[in-house]
């Protein structure tokens, strides 16, 4: 694997552009975009402020920055360098920032979620939609980019509007089943909106694009309940991971669960391959040590053999929101793998086959895992574990690449694999 030379950066806010061709940087208040191929700067754009997120519209031709300490939001254009946009929140503040699909509309949630404002930039009108929700995932788009769901919160009640895209009309609302709405997802197809109850009530709602209940799933009660859900890229699937160590796989058709999977702290299936990281020793001549030690040991994978015992962790039952239950999941981009990591095992990554509905691959890295992130092209899996090193999985192996440079990895980004 090649490696470039270290590019400086801020908040860890790098992106690559949705076809692939740059990448935006920022550095403090400076806005830096590169060739992919070359890496050489294209743009150099300077904003008002240390810039706190950056997000590329989904034809590429423009960047939106956000300074939410100043409510201020920045639009360039790749395309027409000396064309830029600014959108002042003013006194109602900004907590978040993020384009529409068709990326000619900015959306900006204001502080304390009092709304939601939406910026043309092409007829420079505003719309406003009110009582927006607190919550991790509030607004969604489908994948068509023809509409917007978005999370409400009213007299005390949960509710889900849906807009039309092209003009902003609102198109649905009606209330939800839920104690606390915790996120709303569509579909990959756009054809079924799924919704999930804080995590002290399990609770999964199907709702179809007219706002009917089309089906409620609720595994167990009296316990901590949802902690991720995701969706198969073929939308026949729904994977639900819970606080129990399970995922939960249910089926589009009856909207039934489909199999569970669960993660144990022993895998004793013959069938499974358990790839454990270990660290090279470096030997110099007559079995010494080699001279001077290296900056970070290098690692390497073993097959484990016979049943294997993951490192476990025991989560303190005093603290709010415990290190266990299944915390990431996602599906490859064939539908062919689901990746997940359960919170009380933190090294191990669970690799599972989506056709055989069965445990595929186990990987145990030396530290715990903060994140992982499938190849948008092909089935080959990314992890991070906030060191020096990007281990990648594929069927046909795996491995353990030393990053050059300075500083650790927080996470993996998102990235064409070229």
């Amino acid at each position: 694997m090649n490696f470039s030379e270290v590019f400086k950066l801020s908040n860890q806010l790098c992106k690559f552009s949705p076809d692939g061709k740059y990448l935006a940087s920022c550095v403090q208040y400076r806005l830096v975009v590169r060739e992919v191929n070359s890496l050489q700067i294209l743009r150099l754009y300077t904003c008002l402020d240390q810039v706190q997120h950056v997000e590329w519209s989904a034809d590429s031709l423009f960047i939106l920055c956000a300074m939410y300490k100043r409510g201020l939001v920045q639009v360039w254009s790749l395309e027409q360098p000396e064309w830029h946009c600014r959108i002042d929140e003013g006194s109602a503040g900004l907590v978040a920032s993020c384009w529409s699909p068709d990326g000619r509309h900015v959306l900006n949630t204001t502080e304390f979620h009092l709304r939601v404002t939406v910026w043309s930039l092409c007829t420079k009108s505003v719309s406003y939609i009110k009582y927006p929700k607190a919550c991790p995932q509030g607004i969604t788009f489908s994948r068509d980019g023809r509409y917007l769901a978005l999370a409400e919160r009213r007299d005390c009640k949960d509710y889900v509007s849906i807009f039309v895209c092209s003009d902003w009309q609102l198109l649905r609302h009606f209330d939800t089943d839920t104690q606390d709405l915790a996120g709303i997802e569509w579909a990959p197809n756009g054809c079924v909106l799924a919704a999930w109850d804080t995590c002290l009530e399990y609770k999964v709602l199907l709702y179809s694009l007219d706002g009917r209940l089309l089906a409620a799933y609720c595994a167990y009660e009296w316990s901590l309940g949802i902690k991720a859900v995701a969706w198969s890229p073929s939308s026949q699937f729904l994977a639900v991971g819970s606080y129990d160590g399970k995922v939960r796989i249910l089926n589009h058709v009856t909207w039934k669960v489909l199999t569970e999977f669960g993660h144990p702290a022993a895998v004793s299936d013959p069938r499974v391959v358990v790839y454990k990281e270990a660290e090279k020793s470096l030997r110099g001549t007559l079995g010494r040590p080699a001279c001077p030690p290296p900056r970070a040991a290098e690692s390497r994978y073993e097959i484990a053999s016979g049943p294997v015992s993951l490192q476990t962790l025991k989560p303190a039952a005093d603290r709010a929101n415990p290190k266990i239950g299944i915390g990431a999941l996602a599906f490859s981009p064939d539908n062919y793998f689901l990746a997940t990591r359960n919170d009380n095992v933190p090294n191990a990554v669970w690799i599972w086959d989506v056709r055989k509905l069965r445990l595929f691959v186990v990987l145990e890295q030396l530290a715990p895992v903060r994140s992982f992130q499938w190849d948008p092209q092909r089935p080959r899996l990314a992890i991070c574990t906030g060191g020096s090193k990007v281990y990648l999985w594929s069927p046909a192996g795996c491995v353990s690449v030393q990053v050059p440079g300075e500083g650790e990895l927080g996470s993996c980004r998102r990235a064409p694999w070229l």
